[in-house]
């Protein structure tokens, strides 16, 4: 009898997610969504961040408007933070979330997680990373014991490539045109 197994895949990309303070009762319900999507949850965990926290996390969104309320409202409760892994995992993540306004989002995204879930602009229901390298820092911040591997993009990518993978492959498949089987089949 053979036993087939399914080929291992390796995810590369990472992105966080969090359930704010007014959806945490449906933890459960959003859970089976995510991994319905094809995300795995690498890490998760329930804390309560302090308006201090709120702040540090938020950093970037200081000097708007909303900013007191938003760190107000995220300082409130609990919440549930999940690193999720994926292929492209923060661009389909931010396609699930749907746009951050859930009024507009029940309007253009009527099936994305914030018109599901959320209230308004400000309760949301749920957080995404913006871009790679903003879901490394979310992560490192809500998740310090983490060890994440930097995903190289652009010229990084490209110096990598030269300086490990293209010396290697260029030696492997010296080696394998030098070699000249009896029997190739």
């Amino acid at each position: 009898m053979e036993i087939i197994m399914p080929e291992p895949q390796i995810y590369v990309e990472r992105t966080l997610a969090i359930i704010k303070p007014d959806v945490i009762g449906k933890e459960q319900e959003i859970e089976d969504l995510i991994l319905r999507s094809g995300f795995h949850i690498i890490q998760k965990r329930k804390l309560q961040l302090s308006p201090e926290q709120c702040s540090n996390f938020y950093a970037e969104q200081f000097g708007k408007v909303f900013f007191p309320n938003l760190t107000a409202y995220m300082s409130s409760g609990p919440i549930i933070a999940m690193v999720l892994a994926r292929n492209c995992a923060v661009s389909y993540w931010k396609e699930l979330l749907g746009p951050s306004n859930s009024l507009r989002a029940r309007i253009t995204h009527p099936h994305s997680l914030r018109a599901l879930y959320g209230t308004d602009e400000l309760r949301n229901g749920l957080h995404g990373s913006l871009s790679i390298s903003s879901a490394e820092k979310e992560i490192r911040f809500i998740f310090p014991e983490a060890i994440l591997e930097p995903v190289p993009t652009g010229q990084r990518a490209r110096d990598y490539l030269n300086l490990y993978v293209k010396p290697t492959l260029l030696a492997g498949l010296t080696a394998l045109c030098k070699e000249k089987p009896a029997d190739p089949m």
